[in-house]
């Protein structure tokens, strides 16, 4: 049965007292079906209760007096309640983790506290989302909002108008503001559900502060315990999440968690509502939801918030709309499991620390890659060796399922943009998994993520200088010896011998030995690979996998024939009636790019320094 079906027809019992005595405790609700009160009966001056947590686990009354409707506040025909609160609440304010506390009216559920004035008040005015409008959310299974709060775009624009002449007369004939109004009229928005961070530096909040208040999303520090263990119901999860009681979502668990804290609205024993408002307004989601603990509620006129943690997973949130989120009592989310090593090495390439975190990932398109960017630059914050003048080696892999698997394998430090060398790391991190989840054909399958990452305390960066081969003159089929030199950030030069075989099938003429970085091979292939935009995702993990580290030298021949670059394939030494074929036919939107040479990779030399530069060779094939 339908959420808004149960909820019209049968009765639930809130004692129906007057607001002002407080001779008898009110009875808190409970999960089950509970009769609403329909937005055109919510008159100016009809009294009522709220309940939410200020601390515990027990939701508290809070008298609610209604002082109107404001039509139209979300859009056509989608109506807001403004009401006073009282009790605590006076003390308080309209608390960031408020979001979805249920308003009751003579026993009947009128909708969940949701929104709160933008600028400072000495009152507790509020804004009631109607049930109506969150029982709608069932309806909704398929649509995508095009306003989502996600790290690739800002926070979207609040189409919210000033205070009406109306309300405000409302406003002030109930004492919720007094003369002296400022000049820029306050406004209703959403009460933040705060994304708590437990397990994070000040550091790794300070670097990604400014991207969720981009969002519109409030950072606040927090805690988790209990039973968080990658989406997995905790045992009595049957029994959660009764009105008023605190709900999050969870973005991540484990060592590390970011929780977003709200209100349950209702729960008809199966099925809940909770928030009021959009949490990221993501539509269809899957993220585990779980109890809350509220440590205390924060009393500001500027920023009041519960300082909460999330507890045990208890089910799966699978819509989050306009008008709240809905979540499923004993539903399983599929997560990501991280596991990071972190090793300091010391002066003498020893291992002197080790970490490891353990942790797993909320899974969609456009929140992994960055909460995999996030909890890696953190994971390497940890540690107390720590610092600007580092370099970070990172070798793991990405588990796949019904793909390859992606090998991974980098070097990064310090160079000459402000940058520091644990961000730079944690962008290319991070950009695996963007490339895996925008792909435009199909959704990837990450089963498993394992990194280690060595700490190594200095500059280490070695750039090409110059290369040496013992003859000019050389013949198809034989050894050519050569030396290369590089020049480190600070110390002596480095010298390389090594051996390459001129191939005998290698023509008559001039040609040359490029010694180069992982940049110059990748750059044609990686171009290819973002011009198209159907590539599948074997063909993605293809790319990513040919990719070459940055902390190797490689040595190719380079012959003047020409190279095409088509999705994730390499075709070298294309005849021209070939390429002209393939340049006619290709199909829209899938690229071809060609180069007038061809250069075959002939070995890759491994330094522990991350190789930049490139230098190249002449020699003459008799």
């Amino acid at each position: 049965m339908k959420l808004h079906s149960a909820a019209i027809f049968l009765g639930f019992a809130v004692a129906a007292l007057p607001l002002l005595a407080a001779d008898a405790p009110l009875p808190r609700p409970k999960a089950g079906k509970v009769e609403i009160l329909p937005l055109d009966q919510v008159k100016p001056g009809m009294k009522g209760v709220a309940w939410t947590v200020f601390q515990g686990t027990e939701p508290e009354p809070i008298p609610i007096e209604i002082i109107g409707r404001w039509k139209d506040m979300w859009g056509p025909k989608q109506d807001i309640i403004i009401a006073k609160m009282g009790g605590k609440a006076l003390r308080t304010n309209v608390a960031a983790g408020m979001s979805g506390s249920p308003v009751y009216i003579d026993g009947k559920l009128v909708g969940a506290v949701a929104l709160r004035l933008s600028v400072f008040s000495p009152d507790a005015i509020c804004g009631i989302t109607p049930i109506q409008s969150m029982l709608e959310i069932e309806d909704l299974d398929q649509s995508r909002p095009d306003d989502s709060r996600t790290p690739a775009k800002p926070a979207p624009r609040s189409d919210q108008a000033a205070v009406t002449g109306e309300l405000l007369g409302q406003l002030v004939a109930a004492g919720a503001v007094s003369g002296g109004l400022p000049s820029e009229m306050p406004i209703m928005e959403p009460i933040e559900a705060p994304l708590a961070f437990s397990g994070f530096t000040d550091d790794t909040l300070r670097e990604f502060g400014p991207l969720f208040r981009q969002m519109g999303i409030h950072m606040a520090q927090g805690g988790a315990g209990g039973d968080l263990r990658g989406g997995q119901p905790a045992p009595g999860w049957e029994h959660a999440l009764n009105p008023g009681d605190a709900v999050a979502g969870v973005l991540v668990d484990g060592d590390l968690t970011v929780t977003g804290l709200g209100t349950v609205t209702y729960n008809d024993g199966k099925r809940v509502l909770a928030f009021g408002h959009s949490f990221f307004n993501l539509g269809p989601v899957d993220m585990p939801m779980s109890k809350g603990e509220v440590l205390m509620t924060l009393a500001s006129s500027y920023q009041p918030n519960k300082m909460a943690n999330a507890t045990d997973i208890v089910g799966a949130l699978h819509q989050d709309r306009h008008s709240g989120i809905e979540g499923v009592l004993g539903g399983v989310s599929r997560m990501i499991p991280v596991d990071v090593r972190v090793r300091a090495f010391d002066d003498k390439n020893r291992a002197s620390r080790e970490k490891e975190f353990h942790f797993h990932v909320f899974v969609q398109q456009k929140w992994t890659p960055y909460l995999m960017m996030l909890t890696l630059y953190n994971s390497v914050s940890e540690l107390n060796e720590f610092a600007d003048e580092a370099t970070y080696r990172l070798s793991g892999q990405v588990e796949m399922n019904g793909d390859r698997n992606i090998a991974l394998s980098t070097m990064q430090t310090t160079g000459e943009m402000p940058m520091p060398a644990s961000m730079i790391l944690a962008g290319w991190f991070g950009d695996k998994f963007n490339r895996l989840y925008l792909n435009n054909v199909k959704t990837p399958e990450v089963k498993r993520v394992n990194v280690t990452v060595d700490l190594l305390p200095e500059r280490r960066i070695a750039v090409i200088e110059n290369a040496w081969a013992a003859d000019s003159d050389v013949e198809a089929g034989q050894p050519l010896a050569v030396k290369v030199f590089l020049r480190p950030y600070r110390g002596d030069p480095i010298e390389r011998d090594f051996t390459i075989r001129i191939p005998e099938s290698l023509a008559k003429g001039d040609h040359r030995i490029l010694l180069s970085d992982a940049e110059t091979v990748n750059r044609m292939q990686n171009m290819a690979g973002m011009m198209s935009h159907f590539l599948d995702i074997p063909e993605t993990v293809s790319l990513l996998n040919q990719e070459r580290s940055n902390n190797r030298l490689y040595v190719s021949l380079v012959e003047a024939s020409p190279t095409a670059y088509y999705d994730d394939k390499t075709m070298p030494s294309l005849p021209g009636s070939v390429l002209n074929v393939m340049q006619a036919g290709r199909s829209p939107g899938r690229s071809l790019i060609t180069t007038p040479e061809t250069a075959v990779e002939q070995t890759a030399l491994p330094f522990d320094y991350v190789v930049t530069g490139s230098f190249s060779l002449h020699i003459h094939v008799k």
